[in-house]
């Protein structure tokens, strides 16, 4: 059992058709009333890092912002049934075209195994394969991909013979809120919606998985949080992430848990979650890494945003095309405050 091996054989990954993140700006530039808050948004939003985010929700007639009339956020706020309503109606879609595009690389039939944060029923009868075993993740945010992975994983290495899929799927732009809050504006300016899907099997192709690690931030409870509300999920993004994930990462131990006898000079590649510049700034500083060592996170970010739990397969996706991807470290951060990952490398 020791000996047996799990690879990530291909990823994928999709958005949907409508580019949103100018529109959100000017949306959110028009929600701030204090002109000193609305000029501190605006130059916070220029250094994001990121150029281009996206929506299943078409924009108002004339390609104007959501709230305007004819948009998804014009007059009184949509309520949770409403927004989840579009989500049991596009979510399956845009799963589903993930899945398509990992069959462009790889021949997905004998799928034994389903892995996705929800509408897991609606995709394998899609698939045509109603009795696979499925797994449901949910309610895990951005390390959720983590999870599913991590899962399959497990799958693999139990049975030898199993092919499993993981997908995940996130339309964040359901949950826009209206507020002045300038922390709640940052926050919703770094999400976007995305789907990924991914192929798990004993075949020795693609990305070797090993050293599954989960290590908790200390008294960081409050830090990431989401609620569901009257008018869809109210996220809860502190200001504070950022300083207490660099602090964690220079700490000794965490480093133990994350390099797991891999010496800092024999890691090469890095996957970490692109949840927003200043979370790359602080993994890139707690961990003391060179300039450049997060460059596909940062390309994912840039041109699709923060897609939650799709947007780790976005970066493995790819490091898992480069020929000189070497050992490498997949690193997300989630509600808890917690760091879920696990290493990787090309296979042999």
């Amino acid at each position: 059992m020791s000996n047996r091996s799990a690879f990530i054989n291909a990823l994928a990954g999709v958005v949907p058709e409508h580019d949103v993140h100018k529109l959100f700006i000017d949306w959110a530039e028009g929600q701030v009333e204090d002109p000193r808050m609305r000029k501190l948004f605006m130059r916070m939003a220029d250094r994001s890092g990121i150029e281009h985010r996206w929506s299943v929700l078409p924009p108002a007639p004339g390609g104007l912002p959501h709230n305007r009339p004819g948009g998804f956020y014009h007059g009184e706020a949509p309520g949770t049934a409403t927004r989840m309503q579009l989500y049991a109606e596009e979510a399956p879609k845009l799963a589903l075209a993930a899945i398509e595009k990992l069959r462009e690389q790889v021949e997905l039939g004998g799928i034994t195994g389903f892995v996705a944060p929800g509408v897991d029923q609606i995709i394998a009868r899609a698939l045509g394969i109603p009795d696979v075993e499925r797994t449901l993740v949910g309610f895990m945010g951005c390390y959720a991909a983590v999870s599913a992975l991590r899962t399959a994983y497990h799958i693999v290495r139990s049975e030898p013979e199993a092919r499993v899929l993981a997908v995940t799927v996130e339309l964040c732009s359901l949950h826009l809120q209206e507020t002045q809050q300038l922390e709640s504006l940052l926050a919703m300016l770094q999400f976007s919606d995305g789907a990924a899907a991914a192929l798990v099997t004993a075949e020795p192709e693609g990305l070797e998985m090993s050293h599954l690690f989960s290590a908790p931030l200390e008294d960081s409870a409050e830090l990431i949080q989401w609620k569901v509300g009257d008018t869809g999920f109210e996220m809860t993004l502190s200001g504070e992430v950022p300083g207490r994930i660099q602090h964690a990462l220079a700490d000794e131990d965490t480093r133990k848990t994350l390099y797991n006898g891999w010496g800092p000079d024999q890691v090469t590649s890095w996957a970490v979650h692109a949840g927003g510049r200043s979370i790359l700034d602080a993994v890139e500083k707690g961990l003391e890494l060179p300039q450049g060592s997060l460059w596909a996170s940062r390309d994912v970010l840039a041109r699709y945003g923060n897609m939650s739990s799709a947007t780790l397969m976005f970066v493995l996706a790819e490091l898992i095309e480069r020929p000189d991807t070497g050992k490498g470290v997949a690193i997300a951060f989630g509600p808890g405050l917690a760091a879920e990952g696990f290493h990787f490398e090309k296979a042999a």
